[in-house]
């Protein structure tokens, strides 16, 4: 048998976790730009702020998918490994994602257009639910102790990855003109994502499971049915991790509906995406630095932090757009994102994942995150039917991610400090162990 280089091991696994969440969330901002800028001009009857409320929905189907999906995927991340699950996490999502550039418009076959779509991203919010939490759990699990925050960002990383590509391919397609851009153009990023997945497949293909969970699996101490033990010995972990995940609707808010808002105060549509560029261009940058900073500080202070500072953030991006100051625009944007969120989106991996332990540890993160993110996929449906993306909707929008990320904080601080804790004893319940020896000696 090959011998396996340790050293190199974190890397690859960073590596691997970067280029599948890459491909994820590539797909996924795709889908989030179209819905504000594209799909209410193909896939529904009338092209108001009905079509672009029903298109935001269609939106949030996929993180209805996800809970789902995340018991299903978490039972065999937890059982057969985490490896085999992510393989089959980034097939599914790029076939869904190319099959949503094949689908015919509203005009073309009427209301089972918007169907066929929903059921395309149902599709993609089955495989993301398995997606971040075993890329997660792999790369925590591969990594040293004492920098486990930092590898495990490159997971949230790929994000930024992901959505930079998107946006840099989507540019060009919104300044196109209509009637290239509303028949053929918009696929274009759709089928580009098929290349994307190709790359990611070989990066990961080679990557073998985690030392502690293989030696786990070999000697048959895996849990029969893993979402049974998550219930009984973690369910607190499970609902901190829910209220924690909140969180990523900023990023929502920020991807989204600020394009949407933009339009509405007349920034230029491209302006609205290079933004978005921006700011995951910086947070390249500054993810990793915030992991680094978690595994010297804590993943509790860096996380509170950047739920607070991007909510105070907000609505001063937001205003800015009204301004008519580009420079300003994108200083705020920058800020909002790459300083404010970025550090809650970096130390959530480890954070999260280090709450359970090896046995449930995709399942918990799986289903955990997956529920929370209910909140960021109808985000953009429930600020824009209240109003959040007319013009002066940014109280509305500010409101919203305030209260956020005053629910994630509060349930952060909540949990156990983990950073100085021992993989192998990660997520250990002192009762759950006299239980295990009481089963032993029977």
């Amino acid at each position: 048998m090959q011998a396996i280089d340790a050293s190199k091991t974190p890397k690859k696994a960073a590596l691997a976790s970067f280029m599948g969440s890459a491909v994820e969330y590539y797909d996924f901002f795709v889908f989030g730009s179209a819905a504000a800028l594209i799909f209410p001009h193909v896939f529904f009857p009338d092209d108001d702020a009905s079509a672009l409320v029903m298109s935001f929905a269609t939106f949030g189907f996929a993180y209805v998918a996800r809970p789902f999906g995340a018991v299903i995927l978490g039972h065999f991340g937890d059982r057969v490994g985490r490896q085999k699950v992510l393989m089959f996490t980034l097939v599914l999502m790029g076939l869904s994602t190319f099959l949503i550039g094949c689908l015919p418009s509203f005009d073309a076959i009427g209301w089972a257009a918007p169907v066929l779509l929903v059921l395309c991203r149902l599709m993609q919010g089955l495989s993301a639910a398995g997606e971040q939490a075993g890329a997660s759990s792999l790369t925590l699990e591969h990594a040293p102790d004492d920098r486990r925050s930092f590898f495990t960002s490159w997971t949230l990383t790929g994000t930024q990855g992901g959505q930079i590509l998107a946006a840099l391919v989507f540019i060009p397609v919104v300044s196109l003109p209509d009637d290239i851009k509303y028949s053929w153009g918009w696929r274009i990023p759709f089928w580009f994502s098929a290349l994307v997945v190709i790359v990611a497949f070989f990066i990961r293909r080679s990557l073998h499971e985690p030392p502690e969970f293989a030696a786990k699996k070999a000697s048959g101490d895996v849990a029969k049915i893993p979402l049974v033990d998550l219930l009984r010995h973690h369910w607190a972990d499970v609902l901190r991790v829910i209220c924690c995940a909140f969180i990523a609707a900023i990023s929502t808010v920020f991807g989204n509906l600020a394009i949407a808002y933009g339009k509405e105060v007349g920034v230029d549509e491209s302006i609205t995406l290079w933004l978005v560029v921006a700011a995951n261009v910086v947070a390249l940058g500054t993810q990793p630095l915030f992991g680094m900073l978690a595994d010297r500080i804590g993943r509790k202070p860096v996380f509170v932090y950047g739920a607070l500072s991007s909510a105070a953030l907000m609505p001063f991006y937001l205003l800015s757009m009204s301004q008519d100051n580009e420079l300003l625009i994108f200083a705020l944007a920058v800020l909002t994102f790459s300083c404010g969120y970025a550090a809650a989106n970096a130390v959530w991996p480890s954070f999260y994942a280090e709450m359970f332990d090896a046995r449930v540890r995709f399942s918990g993160l799986a289903i955990g995150t997956q529920l929370g993110f209910l909140m960021a996929g109808f985000a953009p449906t429930i600020v824009t039917a209240l109003g959040g993306v007319e013009e002066g909707g940014w109280t509305v929008t500010a409101g919203f991610t305030a209260v956020i990320a005053i629910i994630a904080s509060i349930a952060a601080l909540t949990a156990r400090e983990t950073k100085d804790v021992p993989t192998s004893e990660l997520g250990a319940k002192p009762s759950r162990d006299r239980e295990d020896e009481a089963l032993a000696r029977r």
